[in-house]
C-alpha cells in the first residue's frame, strides 16, 4: 500500500480510489453497460481498474447502476467495494455515496468507468499536487461539448462553466474538464453537502463540478493539471468515440511491441487484443488479430488476416494467410495454411503440415506429419510423417457420443476418405482413395472399399426435350 503525503496540512494519508460505472450509456445504442463495452478485448471499465490497482490504493469503490449485477459478475474482485446507486442522481450524489465511511484524512482519486487509457502519468502528477483539491483538465483542439476550465492565476481554477452557460468567449477556451479529480475525503464530503441543496434548485442533478465553486468559496487554491495526452482522457460516449480509443490503444501496443523487436508489416493494422510474448526475428503481416495469451517462439512468421488465440508457436514455424487458431499447440518448423482452422486441443509436433482448407479439433499430428489440403481431423492421433490425403474426413461424432481415430506413423491415406471412429490405421498401412474405412487397417497393408467400376456403353445421354413455340 502506498502512503501519499498531501495537502497543506502535510498529513500522510492513504488513497482510497473512487470509479464511477452507474450511467446508462444511451448514446451507444446498446443493450451492454457502456463501462463493459469492449476495448481492446477487455471490458472499458477493466482498464480503469488495472490503473487504478496500479496505484495501490488502500481501496477501490466501484459505484454502479445501470445493470449493475452484470458489471458486478463482470468485474467483481475481492480487492473491489461496491456501491449502487439506484437512482441517477448525478456524479456529485455518486461520489457522495462512496464517501461512506471514509475517514476524513485520506485522499479520494475519482475515476470514471468510461475514461480507458488515461496515462498514468497523469495520475501521478494529480497525486503528487500538494493543493486540497486537484482537478485534471485538457487542452484540446475542438472542446465543443465539454465544460470550459476558468483559471487565476494560470494552473489554479477558478470555476468551470457548462457550455451551454458559456458566453462567446468563454467558448473560445480550449481546456476542458475530465472530470477527474482528488482531494480529501472530509473536504470532498463537506464540499458535496454544500452542493446538494444547488442540485435540489436543478430538480436533482448534483454535480461533482460542484466541489470547486465550494473549495473557492472557502478561499482554497484548486490546482489545475494539464494532461499529457489529451486524447487519452476525453472518455467514451458513442461507438464512434470507442473506435477512436480502440484504435488509439491498439497502435500503442503495437509500438510497443515494435520498439521490443517485433516485425509488423504495419503497426495500424495489427490489433494486439490480449498478450503476446515473442522471441527473434518474428515477422507479421496486416490484418492478424492476436487474443487471449500467445507465445511465438523465434523465426515465427504470421500471414496476413489471421486470428491466433491462446496459442503457443515453435520455432521456425509459419503461420500461412487466413488461419484461425484457439487454444492449440504448433511445434516447430511446421506449416499452417492458408486458410487452416485449428480448433482447441490441436497439436502439432515438430515439422507437421496442415495445408489450405483443413480443420483440426483435438488432433495431434506426429512429427513431419501432413495433411496439405481440404480435409477434417478431428479425436484424432496421427503418427509420424503419416500423409493423410485431400478430402479426408475422421467420422468422429456417432450423434451422441465422440470417437477417436489412431492413424500410425508413415501411413498412407488416400484421397477422399472417411475414417469412422472408433478406428485404427496402423503403422505404414494404406488406405485407397475413396475408402470408408469401419474396422480397423492392418500396418503395413493395403485397405480399401471401393465398388466394382461399370462402362456401360448402351448408354445415352439425356437430351432436352424440345420446347413447344411460341404463338
Amino acid at each position: 500500500m502506498h502512503l501519499w503525503s498531501f495537502g497543506l496540512t502535510d498529513v500522510t494519508a492513504s488513497l482510497h480510489v473512487v470509479v464511477l460505472a452507474a450511467g446508462k450509456g444511451t448514446r451507444m445504442r446498446s443493450r451492454l453497460p457502456k463501462v463493459l463495452q469492449p476495448l481492446g478485448g477487455e471490458p472499458l471499465i477493466a482498464h480503469v481498474l488495472r490503473r487504478a490497482r496500479a496505484l495501490e490504493p488502500h481501496s477501490v469503490t466501484v459505484v454502479v447502476g445501470h445493470q449493475a449485477e452484470g458489471v458486478v459478475k463482470t468485474v467483481g474482485a475481492d480487492d473491489l467495494r461496491f456501491v449502487e446507486q439506484a437512482e441517477q442522481k448525478g456524479t456529485g450524489h455518486a461520489v457522495s455515496l462512496a464517501l461512506a465511511g471514509q475517514d476524513p484524512s485520506d485522499r479520494v482519486l475519482v475515476l470514471y468507468g468510461d475514461v480507458p487509457l488515461i496515462p498514468e502519468s497523469d495520475l501521478a502528477a494529480c497525486l503528487d499536487s500538494d493543493a486540497r483539491l486537484v482537478v485534471l483538465g485538457a487542452e484540446i483542439p475542438d472542446p465543443s461539448g465539454y465544460g470550459r476550465l476558468i483559471e487565476h492565476p494560470p494552473g489554479h481554477l477558478e470555476r468551470i462553466v457548462e457550455e451551454r452557460d458559456a458566453d462567446a468567449g468563454i467558448r473560445r477556451i480550449r481546456r476542458i474538464n475530465t472530470g477527474i479529480l482528488c482531494a480529501a475525503a472530509g473536504d470532498l464530503q463537506r464540499w458535496l453537502t454544500a452542493g446538494e441543496s444547488e442540485a435540489v434548485r436543478r430538480q436533482g442533478e448534483w454535480y461533482l463540478t460542484d466541489v470547486v465553486a465550494a473549495a473557492r468559496s472557502e478561499s482554497l487554491p484548486v490546482a489545475l493539471v494539464l494532461s499529457s495526452r489529451p486524447e487519452a482522457v476525453l472518455g467514451v460516449n458513442d461507438r464512434a468515440q470507442l473506435a477512436q480509443q480502440e484504435r488509439q490503444y491498439l497502435r500503442a501496443r503495437a509500438e510497443a511491441c515494435l520498439r521490443d523487436g517485433l516485425a509488423l508489416a504495419d503497426p495500424a493494422r495489427f490489433d494486439l487484443r490480449g498478450e503476446l510474448v515473442f522471441g527473434r526475428d518474428c515477422q507479421v503481416d496486416v490484418n492478424v488479430i492476436v487474443e487471449g495469451t500467445v507465445r511465438l517462439g523465434d523465426g515465427v512468421r504470421i500471414g496476413p488476416g489471421c486470428r491466433l488465440r491462446d496459442v503457443t508457436v515453435g520455432d521456425d514455424t509459419v503461420i500461412d494467410a487466413y488461419s484461425l487458431l484457439e487454444s492449440c499447440e504448433i511445434g516447430p518448423g511446421c506449416h499452417a495454411g492458408p486458410f487452416a482452422r485449428l480448433r482447441p486441443g490441436t497439436r502439432l509436433e515438430a515439422g507437421a503440415r496442415v495445408g489450405n482448407f483443413v480443420e483440426t479439433k483435438n488432433a495431434t499430428l506426429g512429427p513431419d506429419a501432413k495433411a496439405n489440403h481440404l480435409t477434417y481431423l478431428g479425436d484424432a492421433t496421427v503418427g509420424a510423417r503419416a500423409n493423410i490425403g485431400a478430402g479426408t474426413i475422421t467420422c468422429n461424432y456417432d450423434g451422441a457420443n465422440k470417437h477417436h481415430t489412431s492413424i500410425g506413423a508413415d501411413a498412407f491415406i488416400g484421397s477422399n476418405s472417411a475414417l469412422v471412429a472408433p478406428v485404427v490405421v496402423g503403422d505404414a498401412a494404406t488406405i485407397g482413395a475413396g475408402t470408408v474405412l469401419a474396422r480397423d487397417a492392418p500396418p503395413g497393408t493395403l485397405t480399401l472399399t471401393r465398388s466394382p467400376q461399370v462402362t456401360r456403353s448402351d448408354w445415352e445421354r439425356p437430351r432436352k426435350t424440345p420446347r413447344p413455340a411460341k404463338d
